[in-house]
């Protein structure tokens, strides 16, 4: 079946391309209020290419932004059904001085596809969507019940899906869900990822008068606020950098020996770095590293604000300092209880009169899979038959925060895959998706769908 597929590819090649470099000009920012119009025409797009493959297609329309539903239903009885989510939502652009090219303008240098969006998900999203064109075409009829959810807010907490969990149940039960949002170890080293953590955020401002003062008048009689949150931010780690607040690591599920023994640690996470030129690291060894990544929170600070940062000078005692904090959540851990953790204790380094005004963000739980269900299983089978090499087994130290919950409301076995890469940048300035890699995404797929009728 693969040369099948390959000489598919292959016949279809100029077509796909065209079709991915539309999906990728949409400037389907979830976040910025300003791409409403733009993210909602990306959605009918994408409705529209699973509507030309024979697709029942419903949006859903939540609080944000529309969730695309497919359905391709068999007449077969016991028919397995298989659950394949993505997303069409791609985080800002900015900073656009970075771009080497116009970022919802693709361009193809040296084999990869250069745009946002390009891996995250767009990419990874459209060769699945191509994969079940494939399949479609090469199987009237097939024994399976195929299922495709596709929402629009993934970059902002999917918080408009959750709210459709319950309501749209029915139309989610699935035997097998498929996450294909992830990267694999290398280029030609296929993975399947069979954890990730989970998230919670949290903004604070401090406030300590109603205007910018005067340093010289002021100076050494009011408090800086910005000192206090910086003073009060240190207190969060010890020497070595680690996180030192009470209750912050409770709940944490630790691997089990059979699951510690299935995962390959002989990755190098300092190498995913090199594109970044980063130059230092949290712990000394690799194995040291990817505990860290893997299996324990953390505490970012995402950016700070306070006073006078342009030309020049201006000296003031700011009014107000802000910052912008994430946690990344372990396996196990509840991310309410963590940040009220971090709240309750960046409180109590704070003097009285202070008025402090928290913000909760979004929140998600980690999530992990067995190491030898039949999904990951299946999945591992694939990608090696295409990729000629072992599949191993990886846990991520990102989140998508729907997993969990989508995991629950199908009552599906999930596993997350995916042929992303570091150098990929996503998120970053000069975001691309390496044209062979697209096509063995599309190959791993189809062949999957294929392993699944041969199965049922």
């Amino acid at each position: 079946m693969l040369q099948q597929y390959q000489e598919w590819f292959t016949q279809f090649e100029a077509e796909i391309k065209e079709g991915f470099f539309t999906f990728l000009k949409f400037p389907s920012i979830s976040t910025d209020e300003a791409y409403r119009k733009e993210t909602r025409e990306c959605a009918d797009w994408v409705g529209s290419v699973l509507k030309e493959m024979g697709f029942s297609v419903s949006t859903w329309e939540t609080s944000g932004h529309p969730v695309v539903y497919g359905s391709l239903l068999s007449e077969v009885e016991g028919a397995p059904t298989l659950l394949f989510y993505q997303h069409y939502d791609v985080q800002p652009d900015i900073p656009l001085d970075e771009w080497k090219s116009p970022p919802f303008e693709p361009e193809e240098r040296e084999g990869a596809i250069y745009a946002r969006g390009a891996v995250d998900n767009k990419g990874q999203c459209f060769y699945v969507l191509t994969a079940l064109r494939a399949f479609l075409e090469n199987n009237k009829a097939p024994p399976v019940n195929l299922k495709v959810v596709i929402e629009g807010e993934e970059e902002v907490g999917s918080l408009g899906l959750e709210a459709l969990l319950a309501v749209k149940k029915d139309e989610l039960q699935a035997d097998y869900v498929f996450v294909s949002d992830f990267d694999m170890l290398d280029v030609d080293q296929p993975a399947v990822t069979i954890g990730c953590r989970g998230v919670a955020t949290l903004n604070l401002t401090l406030r300590n008068s109603r205007a910018d003062l005067h340093s010289g008048s002021f100076g050494g009689v009011v408090t800086n606020p910005a000192t206090l949150l910086v003073q009060a931010l240190s207190k969060c780690f010890d020497e070595q950098g680690q996180i030192i607040i009470p209750g912050f690591h409770d709940g944490i599920t630790p691997l089990n020996e059979e699951e510690r023994e299935a995962l390959y640690w002989e990755l190098d996470v300092r190498n995913h770095t090199t594109p970044f030129g980063v130059k230092a690291f949290m712990k000394e060894t690799s194995k040291e590293l990817l505990e860290s990544n893997w299996l324990l929170p953390t505490l970012e600070i995402n950016g700070m604000e306070s006073g006078y940062t342009g030309e020049g000078e201006k000296t003031i005692i700011p009014a107000c300092a802000m910052v912008k904090l994430s946690c990344r959540i372990a396996a196990g851990q509840d991310p309410s209880h963590v940040i009220d953790s971090l709240l309750a204790f960046l409180l109590g380094q704070l003097p009285e009169g202070i008025i402090v005004t928290p913000e909760k963000g979004h929140q998600a739980k980690g999530y992990r899979s067995s190491p030898n269900s039949t999904i990951v299983n299946m999945v591992t089978k694939a990608y090696e038959e295409v990729f000629e090499a072992p599949c191993r087994k990886i846990l991520c130290g990102a989140t998508v925060p729907i997993v969990p919950k989508l995991a629950a409301a199908s009552g599906g076995e999930l596993a997350m895959m995916g042929v992303g890469l570091a150098k990929d940048g996503m998120h970053s300035p000069n975001e691309s998706f390496d044209w062979k890699r697209f096509r063995q995404g599309f190959l791993a797929t189809a062949i999957l769908l294929e392993q699944v009728i041969g199965e049922s």
